[in-house]
């Protein structure tokens, strides 16, 4: 059997509406917008493919951030939330040839691709849900088995994004432990910028 393909889903919609509605996708990092590094993470884990979910000044991070060979996705709903963002990642997906959709969040710089790389590696079949924990907590890197892809879509509404729905599945969930590789905070307010280099 050939490798399944595992695309990797980034999520970098946000408006940043505590951080003066500076669109996240477009934090300076280490010298470029944020949104490369998280694709730069992602592919660097293993996702060949990477499908990213734009919403905040879209036309601006297409003209800023190079992104070569991604497939960009807007989401005019951008401002309803994450759950609005994943459906349209998830979207973007279906009917592709992807197994297993590896989703990572634009504002989390601590996670690089060495957690990435082991979440993939917990890939078994379509029926796969898996994420990062750190310490024992779920957290991100998240990986969605196509076979979740509809039950996901239908759940994810507001800022919950898939919670709902893995709460739901939790005894189905492979937690893989990446808090001696990552840090799991997020960029969210003016204080949280120092993590930013």
């Amino acid at each position: 059997m050939t490798n399944p393909m595992i695309a990797g889903l980034l999520l970098a919609a946000g408006g940043g509406r505590r951080l003066g509605g500076r669109p996240k996708a477009l934090l300076d990092h280490q010298g470029r917008p944020l949104v490369e590094h998280a694709v730069r993470v992602l592919r660097e884990g293993g996702c060949t493919r990477v499908h990213v979910v734009l919403g905040a000044d879209a036309d601006v991070v297409r003209e800023k951030a190079s992104l070569p060979g991604c497939v960009l996705i807007d989401n005019p709903e951008w401002e309803e939330g994450m759950g609005s963002s994943l459906r349209a990642g998830l979207r973007s997906l279906s009917g592709s040839d992807a197994s297993a959709a590896l989703v990572s969040l634009v504002d989390q710089p601590g996670i690089g691709p060495t957690a990435v790389a082991r979440v993939y590696a917990a890939h078994r079949s379509p029926a796969t849900l898996a994420a990062a924990s750190y310490e024992g907590e779920r957290g991100h890197p998240v990986l969605f088995g196509a076979d979740h892809w509809a039950g996901i879509a239908a759940s994810a509404v507001g800022d919950r994004g898939a919670r709902a729905y893995l709460k739901e599945h939790a005894s189905e969930i492979t937690l893989v432990e990446c808090g001696d590789v990552a840090r799991a905070y997020d960029i969210d307010t003016p204080a949280d910028l120092i993590h930013l280099e």
